[in-house]
């Protein structure tokens, strides 16, 4: 064979490697998408619903996705609400943690002459909101199902420090041995102003207390301008990082409708001072705030609120949260059982229960709130088929109770009166 034939085959071959790997390619992904759901991503061509179900959840099978879960409900014992006519209130659970060989829970109280009245007709005495008017209280509890209430944690302080008008949506953080619950103090009754309510602080050697008031603003509210001028909700502290991560909620962007999402602080020390994040806020929806540590990062129950409000999402860093699983029935103002809350782990186990509130337990005349225990399947260590199934079915009585308010009535009835009008023209 000549050098000039040997040169013009390897040419040839040349010239026809990348229609043979074209080819092999398309041969690779022809026909329909495989029966089997693969477990792992397909090397083929996937739509943008394809991509998200491999590339934004833990696995493509919600039964397998660690941070999906159903949310089931049961009553607790030990409480009483003076036969529900609204003057006693109980919300807003902190973070459930287990110490003495049993658990202890904290929670907005409210014992007030009458139910919540509004701003315009609230006193000295009478509550504008289930939040007015209130202390923080505890419960202990054996097997987190029937509790006993021991009283008062963190009373309302003297006027004019913080908290002297209400304390409320408390939660606990356990630092060095000490014990710091950090709590929303309302300087005047909720609703005159935007909810104004910088986060203060007590602390204590033991979770029975005594309770040391620190009689100072820890996170304060935002300047004149910003997303948390007004408000600082729900202080939610883990140790994360070596530090303390403070995660909370505001409401902006104007009355009636506001807007919610969720920001963080971080410290060093419990008692600061806190500094904001540069991105807050980090999650851009949820009406409370709930998280958890969970592998290396931070996961977070999104609920209500929000473009992404039914939702559990994840954040690697604990600051860029992705959504991680779609849910229903979310637990209101979460506080879960978080035994890793305060190890600074770097692979969080997740949850499995906690306590949560329902809030106009009976009717708006009569508001109050009363607390409830949920249970989940969001743990790396625990495999409860029965948490995840994701076909739910409610009987019909369910959908009838989401019906149309008299005003959308009218106002259907209108759109029909024109409709039949215009058309016979």
């Amino acid at each position: 064979m000549t050098y000039n034939v040997q040169l013009k085959r390897i040419l040839l071959a040349l010239l026809a490697f990348p229609f043979f790997v074209l080819g092999q390619e398309k041969e690779k992904v022809e026909g329909a998408f495989p029966f089997k759901l693969p477990k792992e991503k397909p090397d083929r061509p996937l739509s943008a619903a394809m991509q998200r179900n491999y590339d934004n959840y833990m696995a493509p099978r919600p039964e397998d996705n660690e941070l999906y879960s159903q949310f089931k409900y049961t009553p607790l014992k030990g409480f009483d609400y003076n036969n529900h006519d609204g003057t006693i209130s109980r919300r807003d659970p902190s973070k459930v943690i287990f110490a003495n060989g049993k658990y202890y829970v904290w929670y907005t109280y409210r014992n007030t002459l009458t139910s919540p009245k509004g701003a315009k007709n609230s006193s000295a005495t009478i509550p504008s909101s289930d939040w007015d008017l209130c202390d923080i209280w505890y419960a202990t509890s054996e097997d987190g199902f029937t509790w006993e209430e021991q009283g008062v944690a963190v009373p309302r302080p003297p006027k004019p420090n913080v908290g002297w008008r209400s304390v409320s949506t408390t939660d606990i953080l356990v630092w060095k041995g000490k014990y710091y619950l950090y709590y929303q103090g309302f300087l005047e009754a909720s609703g005159k102003r935007g909810d104004d309510c910088p986060v203060a602080v007590s602390y204590a050697d033991s979770p029975d207390g005594p309770w040391t008031p620190y009689n100072k603003v820890v996170i304060p509210n935002g300047a004149p301008g910003d997303w948390d001028q007004y408000s600082i909700h729900d202080p939610h502290p883990f140790v994360y990082k070596g530090k303390i991560y403070l995660y909370y909620k505001s409401d902006f962007d104007g009355d009636p409708r506001l807007v919610r999402m969720q920001g963080l602080a971080t410290a060093d020390n419990p008692l600061g001072p806190f500094t904001k994040h540069p991105l807050n806020p980090v999650i851009a929806a949820g009406h409370e705030t709930s998280l958890f540590p969970f592998r290396g990062g931070m996961a977070a129950l999104v609920t209500r609120d929000g473009n992404e409000h039914h939702t559990i999402q994840f954040a690697p860093d604990g600051v860029n949260f992705e959504i991680a699983s779609i849910v229903s029935l979310l637990p209101n103002a979460a506080g879960s059982f978080v035994p890793d809350a305060f190890t600074n782990t770097d692979d969080g186990r997740g949850i499995t229960w906690g306590i949560s509130h329902f809030t106009n337990a009976t009717n708006w005349s009569q508001n109050h709130s009363i607390l409830t225990r949920f249970d989940c399947d969001l743990s790396q260590d625990v495999d409860d088929y029965d948490m995840k199934h994701h076909n739910e079915y409610y009987k019909p009585d369910f959908y009838f109770k989401h019906g149309l308010n008299k005003t959308q009535k009218k106002n259907i009835a209108k759109r029909n009166k024109e409709f039949i009008k215009n058309s016979t023209k």
